[in-house]
């Protein structure tokens, strides 16, 4: 069986998502998993957060040193969870220094990936970067339409039947 996934925006999916795993076999031998979960962050999202981080690390020099952004990534991250008064998992490096834990976005789910953009946005208009037009073009796309048009295209795959996985 291919893997499917609902994203309930309505009763009508709810209530498919539901019929679905009534008629699923049951079997101790082999059970189905079943997972709910807000989904991970977008590619909208993802496309965001670069163009953000990009800007950052041309523009801004932290402790006489240019980063970049991949570096700001983790700076940013770990920003953000400080801001929300989140403990932060590290440990002393192998070869010295120190190591953060738990900072891949690409798990983050949307909420979260949402509030990474955000407070590099803060970030990086605190200490005056111009944000170019890439960056501008997602944060305005993302505020105008969000990911209504994937959503709306997975709505549509729904009606058919269910997006694969």
């Amino acid at each position: 069986m291919t893997a499917k996934t609902y994203y309930l925006s309505n009763k009508s999916i709810q209530q498919n998502a539901i019929e679905a795993i009534r008629n699923l076999p049951l079997d101790p031998k082999k059970p189905y998993e079943i997972k709910l979960s807000e989904p991970k962050r977008t590619n909208a999202q993802n496309r965001k957060m670069w163009a953000t981080l990009r800007d950052i690390a041309e523009q801004v020099q932290w402790d006489s040193e240019w980063y970049d952004s991949e570096d700001w990534k983790d700076l940013i991250t770990v920003l953000n969870r400080q801001t929300k008064g989140e403990a932060q998992r590290s440990a002393r490096g192998l070869g010295g220094g120190l190591v953060f834990f738990g900072m891949r976005t690409s798990k983050m789910k949307v909420g979260e990936i949402a509030e990474v953009i955000e407070c590099a946005h803060w970030f990086g208009t605190d200490k005056g970067v111009v944000f170019s037009d890439d960056a501008k073009q997602e944060l305005e796309w993302a505020q105008r339409f969000g990911d209504k048009q994937k959503l709306k295209k997975e709505m549509e795959n729904e009606k058919t039947g269910t997006a694969k996985m």
